[in-house]
């Protein structure tokens, strides 16, 4: 199974290094960073571990995220298509040695798409003390509930550390291109009748200061891109029936 990693990164010289330096080599074929138009290190310190980078100025976590995407279509048109798209964040918060554990079902073809909650980690015991801040866990539950409520499926988190089918992906036609990718995704993914797991991760505090939930501006236009794209998506009629469900490890 051919997998590609594609970490959105905007200054975080700190950590990329150590991100991509944890994942591992048996399970990965590709490391994609995709610069969104940093102004320090972080396109340099990725690249002396073997990443290979993309550049988005444009910035937003979506745009970046379609950048990779772009790449992926580029690779397949080349007779070199991925099978599955793991995204992950640069921060160094994600565990990226967990990786195979989010691969399994997909491996195992139990799943599409499966999303790395650190609410359930949270309950594992698996999370640092003050990794998620309250306004993070505040924004999860509203954004899980609302999917529940409109699509029937149980989310518990918005997680950014998630692996998908390369073909679904594509699927999706996402769109989004800041801070509704996440939310986005699972909405559609719902939607559109994939088979969805969960699956606990740890979760740390991450390096450096968070450009959503470490300022009061970024937790604002966040929240708001959230809700207005669950609202937005609650309001468009749904050609396909949506999953039946979320399947958690505990279930």
């Amino acid at each position: 199974m051919r997998t590609l990693v594609i970490i959105p990164a905007f200054n975080e010289a700190r950590s990329i290094g150590k991100v991509i330096s944890d994942l591992p080599t048996e399970v990965v074929d590709q490391v994609i960073v995709v610069n969104n138009a940093s102004t320090d290190e972080t396109e340099q310190n990725a690249r002396e571990v073997g990443a290979t980078i993309l550049r988005e100025e444009r910035q937003g976590y979506g745009f970046a995220c379609l950048k990779g995407i772009e790449y992926a279509r580029e690779q397949a048109a080349n007779g070199n298509a991925p099978d599955v798209i793991v995204f992950l964040d640069g921060d160094y918060s994600d565990h990226p040695d967990e990786l195979p554990n989010l691969l399994a079902p997909i491996q195992q073809g139990e799943a599409d798409f499966v999303v790395g909650s650190r609410i359930l980690g949270k309950h594992n015991g698996m999370v640092e003390q003050g990794a998620l801040l309250p306004q993070a866990l505040v924004g999860n539950r509203l954004a899980c509930s609302l999917i529940r409520l409109f699509w029937g499926v149980r989310f518990t988190d918005l997680g950014p550390f998630r692996a998908i089918r390369y073909r679904d992906l594509l699927s999706l036609d996402m769109q989004d291109q800041t801070y509704g990718w996440t939310v986005e995704m699972q909405i559609k993914a719902a939607r559109a009748g994939l088979r969805c797991a969960e699956l606990p991760v740890s979760y740390r505090r991450r390096i450096g200061v968070s450009k959503i939930t470490g300022t009061i501006s970024g937790t604002v236009k966040a929240s708001w891109k959230i809700l207005w794209t669950i609202g937005r998506y609650a309001a468009t009629p749904v050609s396909q029936t949506s999953a039946p469900g979320i399947r958690t490890a505990s279930q």
